[in-house]
Parts: C-alpha cells; structure tokens; sequence
C-alpha cells in the first residue's frame, strides 16, 4: 500500500496534553488546519460568481505549507484516527465539490490515501456511498498529480479484502470509470501514474471476473470524461486491449515493474474466450498485440548478451507474455497460419523462428538457473532460512517453463522442411537447441517432438539420428 513517502514534520510538535495519541503533533494545530479548510471552501469565503477568471486555482504558500505536513503526518496512525474522529473525509468531500485548486484537491486525496492504509478507516471510507462516488469522479480529473493520488487511494482500498467488494461493486455500476481509465491509459505520457492505474486495473480483472467480460465487451456507451474546465466532454469509443497496448509501450523502457502489470493484465483477458477474440479480431488481427510481445521476447528481453540468471529477474513478465502468445496462436492456427501455408508464403521463419529460438534460449537459462540451485542447495542442506523463497522462486520458474514448452510445441508442429532449414541456416537450430527442446518437450509433448523430427530428417539427416541417438525413446515411435 502507497504513502507520501516525506517524513511527519518536526514542527507541529506538542506540549503535554496536546499530543495526538501517543505522537508529538498537537491537536489544536491539526484542528486549526481543518477549520482553515473549511473556509477555504465555505460559501461565504467562495469567489464573486461571474468572474472566473478571479477564481482561485493556486494555494498559498503558507496553506500549501501545513495541509502537506498533515499529509505526510497522516501516515501515522493515532493522526489518521484524529483526522476520521474530526470529520475529515467530509471536509475533503467538500475540497473536492468546491475548490478549482488542483494542488489542494491532490493533497486531500493524498491524505485520504493515507489514512486508508489503516483498516477501520478504509472500511469507513469505502462504506461511504457519497465519498466513494465522488472519489471515482476524481478519475476523471484533467490534473495528473489528482489522478495518481486517486489511482493510490483506489488499489489501497482494493488490496484491503474486507471492503474490496465494495469498490469492485461501485465501479461495475459506474461506467465512467471504464471511460476515464481507458482515457489515461491511451493518452497519458506519464509513466508513474500509468503504472498505478494498471496496477488498479490488474486488481479489478483479478477480483472480478464479470468486471472484466464487462470491459472487454465496453466500447459503445460514452460518458462525462476529463475536462479542464466544467463542460462535460465526450471521450472517444474506446476498447481495452488498444488502450492496454498504448500504455504497456510507454511504460515499457522506463518501468520493467509497469511493463509486468500490463502483461498480466493481457495475460488476464486470456483467461476468457471473449478476451482471447478480443486481442485476436481486433481490426488489425493482433498483429499490433503480437507484434509488441514479439519485440518484447526476440529483441529486449532475456537476449543471448545477458547472463542466463537474468531469467529469474524476468520469469513473471516472461510467463505473462508467452502466455499471450500462445493463446494467440492455437486461437489463429487454422485461421491465418493454414491461410500461409496453402499460399506458400515463406514467411514463418521471418517471424516464429526468432521467437522459436527464443523460447529454447529460455529453457537454456532455466537449466542453468537449475542446475546453480540444486549446488546452491547442497551447499546450504541445514540453513531452513530462505527456503520459502526459494520454493516460490522455483514455483514461478515452473509455471514459466510449462508455458514456454506449451507454446514451443505448438509451434514446432507447424514447421515445414523450407522453414526448418531456414532455421538451421540462421542457427536458431542446432543440435544444442533441438536437444534442449527435445529435453524439455519429452515426454509430455511426445507427438510434437515426433512431427518435428519427421521434418527435420528431410532437411538435415544426420542431425535427426544424432538427435534419435541422444533420446532412444523416440526410436520406438518413429
């Protein structure tokens, strides 16, 4: 769960008596704060109307001041109480109807966001119906500060299980939110703040099943989006797996953690039928989503410069991916790839081989990985400490490798002797490459390995009985 990360100031402390709780911040001044807010909104403090242009969007600095020290005191628990006990969550509510002050409207989501990480406060909060649905409103919000801060508020709330539902429920009855999000996600270059609505995002598909089809299926109704001033705004028809893509590519150089959020989130659609059609009749086929995770495992991720140990540092992203990618490809098979094959296009190796090459290439990594783990663990057979993550590593590392053998598979049964010899031409088959297939393939994916070396002995027969000679097995069924 996200905080201000600044240290509580020093300078509200308290005489004995005035404490808050058990801290050193004094309650008159906090209260005094309070009130100062509440005249900041207070009808008879509100600007001339009329005049827009003389409406206040700029705190001073004296009040930007104290309302960011209570912000970063607000991480402390015995304060958060104090701020629930004097009403807080109302005086926001009206900061947020009231105020044309973007930096005061960040502060007060800020604070909210904080004194949510406590439970009987985000229960509270979430219990609210009036507060909830302004904060959701706050998605809408043309300030970027204002939407990482909503963004913030939104995945406390929904990492908290006891109120979770809540959150899920009100945003399933609000389809602004679906526009606003599929709105920061398509246009926003800020990366931290497209991270945490992924984040947000991800949670939502994780908990809710029926949210997710809902999005998937979204697209046609438009509502009120962001708007720098007051003028409802008409956002554009908007699908969820173009506006997944166009924030995974911004956030793909300058946030690995980000780029993993995205991927799970595509990993997630998976899970349904209508996610899978989703990606793959998109108007451009998928060529846009394949093409993105192609880049990402042939050319960035996982490449023969890096150490094979670079395999645990990126298994997560890795399975994200690939599991896309295979989706995408046993749902295409009969459909376009059989469309090439009749054509007799020569295309395959151009683009599956690299990415054939590049899934035995993490199959290597993940030997070598296992083979360190297995001295590592004889050398530490009596430490008990650490081996939980150790077994969750090696959890992770499994799923990836189920994953990546599943997809290699499928592929290497659509080889043909023109692309198997392209193949061999570039080294992305060798007899190094093909045994560690062969090595992880077998027993399960018998057939497969079995189809591919039927091709293989009519583009290179020596290479095929060295390979039948490695594994006796496949003797007997060939």
């Amino acid at each position: 769960m996200d905080r201000n990360p600044s240290p509580p100031s020093s300078e509200a402390e308290a005489g004995a008596g005035d404490a808050v709780g058990n801290t050193v911040y004094s309650r008159h001044w906090l209260f005094s704060i309070l009130t100062r807010l509440i005249e900041v909104i207070s009808p008879e403090k509100a600007e001339p109307t009329g005049s827009p242009g003389e409406i206040r969007t700029e705190l001073d600095e004296e009040m930007e001041n104290d309302i960011c020290k209570v912000w970063d005191m607000s991480m402390d628990e015995d304060v958060a109480l104090f701020l629930q006990e004097f009403n807080a969550p109302d005086i926001f509510m009206g900061v947020f109807a009231k105020s044309k002050c973007p930096r005061l409207t960040e502060i007060c989501v800020g604070i909210l966001g904080n004194m949510a990480c406590f439970q009987d406060i985000c229960m509270s909060i979430s219990k609210d119906e009036n507060l909830g649905q302004v904060l959701l409103q706050r998605l809408c919000d043309s300030d970027s500060p204002t939407l990482l801060e909503t963004s913030r508020l939104l995945l406390t709330c929904l990492s908290q299980p006891e109120v979770a539902n809540v959150w899920v429920e009100r945003i399933r009855e609000n389809p602004s939110v679906y526009d606003c999000v599929c709105f920061i996600m398509s246009s926003s270059t800020n990366v931290e703040l497209l991270v945490k609505v992924g984040e947000v995002v991800d949670k939502l598909f994780d908990l809710d099943e029926e949210l997710m089809l809902n999005w998937i299926k979204n697209g046609t109704c438009r509502s009120v989006g962001p708007s720098v001033d007051d003028s409802p705004e008409e956002l554009p028809d908007f699908k969820i797996v173009p506006c997944i893509l166009e924030a995974a590519k911004q956030v793909r150089s300058d946030n690995p953690e980000g780029l993993d959020v995205y991927m799970h989130i595509l990993q997630l659609l998976t899970t349904v039928d209508e996610g899978i059609q989703a990606i793959v009749q998109a108007p451009d086929g998928g060529k846009e989503t394949w093409g993105l995770l192609y880049d990402l495992v042939c050319h960035e991720l996982c490449q023969t410069d890096d150490p094979p140990i670079i395999v645990q540092e990126q298994k997560t992203v890795l399975a994200s991916i690939l599991s896309v990618l295979s989706a995408m490809f046993a749902s295409q098979t009969e459909q376009e790839y059989t469309k090439m094959r009749k054509s007799k296009l020569c295309l395959f190796f151009v683009v599956y081989m690299p990415l054939i090459g590049s899934l035995i290439r993490i199959l290597q990594y993940m030997e070598d990985c296992g083979k360190r783990s297995v001295d590592d663990s004889k050398e530490s057979e009596q430490e008990e400490t650490g081996r939980a993550d150790v077994n969750e590593e090696d959890f992770h590392l499994k799923i990836l490798k189920d994953i990546c053998c599943e997809l290699l598979s499928n592929m290497l049964q659509e080889l043909t002797k023109e692309n198997t010899l392209e193949g061999l031409h570039q080294g992305h088959l060798n007899e190094q490459t093909c045994s560690c297939a062969f090595q992880n393939l077998l027993p399960l994916y018998l057939a497969s390995v079995e189809s591919f070396l039927e091709v293989l002995r009519e583009a290179d027969q020596t290479l095929a009985d060295n390979l039948e000679k490695r594994f006796p097995s496949l003797k007997v069924h060939t």
